[in-house]
């Protein structure tokens, strides 16, 4: 495949549900190869669409989507993707072990290489020590766990996350945060579909931001942040009288013990507020504008109050509407 190439290519991508909902309406998307992918989006808004949709499990309604250079679906590309879905259950009488054996086979692989692999993933999502108990008495974050095992059998080119950290506590939500950075080092794509906006920061190169099955911004996190009115201020030394001129002159201030956070009209207020920190005789430490957090960008672009249910289930609520297979799919 040519390393030009994006490896998830959605052009003008629509799906309509059975009932008439518009859960996609003309994406256009773009992933290149060895970059981790975040996809955000409020409820509703067609994410876990476009998701199903790239592994073949959904037909669209029009527009195109390839996956690894072939039409979404597409048996050989299907073989070269991981998929952890959101919501799955695995039987509670298996083990990890026999649950990535068994897939490891129906993935294609020799019983050895399953073996080999099953044993591997389950140590490397930190499982190796309950390798054969079955799965009934685990909690949701090691299922979880499994679940991210099974996804990397067969060492896909594409790994796709649904939620990846729902579930997790905090040494989980870090034990993947780390795992998704060694595969991003090894030239894995991963797209990352998740509503933790902080982890999202902290792993993703790109992110694009889906609002009514539309791409409403796409681009490196710094270039969708925006800067704020407000401006961090770490100083020590500061008097009573150095705060209250610095509050006079700010919009607002706010914070202690050498780290306050004032509010200024305009990027003209700046060396004013360093005048004054100055003049206190206090030592100015820093002064930096502070951007906003991608959750900040986040309810900016879609809207507080955006989002609804999945577009499925409001179709399915309507009066007379009725479930039926995906088109092209008996």
């Amino acid at each position: 495949m040519n390393g030009d190439r994006p490896i998830l290519r959605a052009e003008r991508l629509t799906k309509v549900y059975p009932a008439g909902a518009r859960a996609l309406d003309g994406l256009d998307l773009a992933v290149r190869p060895g970059e981790v992918f975040g996809f955000l989006g409020p409820n509703g808004a067609g994410k876990t669409t476009t998701v199903l949709l790239a592994i073949g499990a959904l037909a669209p309604t029009g527009g195109s989507l390839e996956v690894l250079g072939r039409p979404a679906g597409d048996r050989a590309a299907r073989a070269r993707l991981g998929y952890l879905p959101e919501h799955f259950q695995f039987p509670g009488f298996a083990s990890p072990r026999g649950l990535l054996e068994f897939h490891g086979r129906l993935l294609g692989l020799g019983r050895a290489e399953s073996r080999r692999q099953a044993a591997a993933l389950v140590e490397q999502v930190g499982l190796g020590a309950v390798i054969d108990r079955p799965v009934r008495g685990f909690s949701k974050g090691m299922v979880q766990r499994v679940g991210l095992a099974q996804a990397l059998l067969g060492d896909p080119d594409l790994l796709l996350l649904d939620e990846p950290t729902s579930g997790l506590d905090p040494l989980g939500t870090r034990a993947v945060r780390d795992l998704i950075l060694y595969l991003r080092g090894r030239g894995t794509t991963v797209f990352l579909n998740s509503h933790q906006l902080s982890e999202i920061e902290l792993t993703c190169d790109r992110v694009a931001i889906i609002d009514r099955g539309r791409v409403v911004r796409a681009g490196a996190v710094e270039a969708i942040v925006e800067p704020t009115h407000e401006v961090e201020i770490r100083a020590s030394g500061m008097t009573a009288e150095g705060l209250a001129r610095l509050a006079a002159t700010a919009g607002g201030l706010a914070g202690e013990d050498g780290r306050w956070v004032a509010r200024v009209a305009g990027p003209g207020d700046v060396p004013r507020l360093a005048e004054i920190v100055v003049a206190s005789g206090a030592r100015l430490e820093a002064l930096v504008p502070r951007l906003e957090t991608l959750e900040e960008a986040f309810l900016r672009l879609v809207g507080v109050g955006a989002g609804g249910d999945d577009a499925r289930a409001d179709a399915l609520r309507r009066p007379g509407a009725r479930w039926s297979p995906p088109e092209g799919r008996a």
